[in-house]
């Protein structure tokens, strides 16, 4: 057994308090030994604190990380028009290698602002899954199911194609969804049978739902009932689904929602971008939902930053309630990370014996960070990605002051960067 000690520093507890004190961490099993002040330099190797605080690892609960290689290629639209017109022509010339490209620049970001797990949502899975562990980073992955628009067969390899992937490429950083993409983009015949495929494989269901009002008109005037309604009677809205946005939801959707354990994956930063509204985000807290947080593609972000998102989610949660107490700090710290794994299915978010080693350490020595009368307000006001000094998944170290370990970031950024230019060039011509 190798061990590393995190020494020196602060440690945010699961019941949001803060203490001095040390972690242990197991890198054989990639599992916490211990939470202890006395632990000192007990480990095999060291990972400097002094003056920082250690966190659980943020998990981006949805996202498509590959689009990062779309990042201010379409700016300012509304999503339907922002869809049609540039995201979905832009992604009929995807290759494999530029969503390699796109994943990886994606992921050298979420290793950089410590987040160490995500779900995402995209196309060609395999590179996306082989750079997940390349990168060392934990993910739940889907191909993106669509159906609306294509003919039969293309319509049915693409439902083929999102079932081999949920049943063929699990391994020990990876996991799998069936993610059809939307209730209105996917036929219902396809929602419930890829539902039922779901509970034979054992994996959960992600999908976008009630996103714009776009997306919940159709629904209720040609099937005269709200989406989350639409979307249980399809087979989906288990205890080990969840779906994305859940904008415009109603209180008996709410409650819906709480009594079936479906968790919701708020995204504020894409909601405001794409102006599809302000999700009642403090109802659900209030209704008992598990609510977690994303940032959705870079192209409607335009960041991977989580500690941005937790930001966002806060103000915004106060406008839609109308409300300065609501969506308070602790709620958004709590949503990025115990919420996030819960919804995502993955057994971190939390610095205790026996829970993953899946950590950040944050620098408090800045001016923004400074006096520290309550570090978890901190978290969700004025912590940013660029605070963290070390990143750590599953006990290994994937950035160290600064420097990614896993990720050749020069390499990255200038493949992702002709790949990205190349693309446009395609699409343009």
């Amino acid at each position: 057994m190798t061990t590393l000690g995190i020494t020196n520093g602060f440690v945010l507890h699961p019941d949001l308090s803060v203490s001095e004190s040390d972690v242990l961490v197991d890198q054989s099993s990639g599992e916490i030994i211990d939470v202890d002040p006395e632990i000192g330099m007990s480990g095999d190797r060291q990972l400097d604190a002094t003056d920082s605080l250690v966190i659980p690892g943020l998990v981006n609960a949805h996202s498509h990380v590959a689009m990062a290689l779309l990042r201010g290629y379409a700016d300012d639209k509304p999503l339907g028009a922002w869809l049609r017109e540039d995201i979905w022509p832009a992604e009929a010339e995807l290759t494999v290698e530029d969503v390699r490209a796109g994943a990886r620049l994606g992921m050298a970001e979420m290793i950089r602002s410590g987040t160490t797990g995500f779900a995402d949502m995209y196309f060609h899975v395999p590179a996306v899954s082989e750079a997940v562990e390349a990168a060392g980073l934990r993910a739940r992955l889907g191909h993106g199911i669509v159906t609306v628009g294509k003919t039969e067969a293309e319509a049915e390899a693409d439902v083929e194609e999102g079932l081999r992937i949920a049943r063929e490429i699990e391994s020990e950083r990876v996991s799998t969804a069936v993610t059809p993409h939307s209730l209105t983009t996917v036929s219902e015949p396809v929602l419930s049978r890829v539902a039922e495929r779901a509970r034979e494989m054992g994996v959960p269901v992600h999908c976008h739902v009630s996103e714009t009002t776009a997306e919940v008109d159709p629904i209720v005037e040609e099937r005269g009932v709200r989406p989350v309604d639409y979307a249980h009677s399809c087979g989906l809205l288990t205890a080990d689904d969840f779906i994305a946005h859940a904008v415009h939801i109603d209180s008996e959707e709410i409650e819906q929602l709480a009594e079936t354990g479906t968790g919701v994956v708020h995204c504020p930063a894409s909601n405001m971008k794409l102006a599809s509204g302000m999700a009642p985000v403090q109802a659900m807290l209030d209704a008992g939902v598990t609510v977690g947080i994303g940032t959705d593609g870079a192209a409607s972000n335009n960041d991977l930053d989580m500690f941005d998102e937790m930001r966002d989610a806060a103000m915004l949660g106060k406008l839609a309630a109308d409300d300065a107490s609501a969506v308070a700090a602790p709620d958004v710290v709590r949503m990025a990370t115990q919420g996030s794994a819960d919804c995502v299915g993955f057994d971190s978010g939390r610095i205790e014996p026996g829970a993953p080693a899946d950590l950040a350490v944050l620098s408090l020595d800045t001016p923004h960070l400074t006096p520290a009368h309550d570090l978890v307000s901190h978290l969700a006001y004025a912590a940013t990605g660029s605070d963290v000094r070390h990143t750590v998944c599953d006990g290994q170290i994937l950035m160290h002051e600064r420097e990614l370990l896993t990720i050749d970031e020069t390499t990255v950024c200038e493949e992702a960067t002709k790949r990205a230019n190349d693309l446009v060039a395609r699409v343009d011509a």
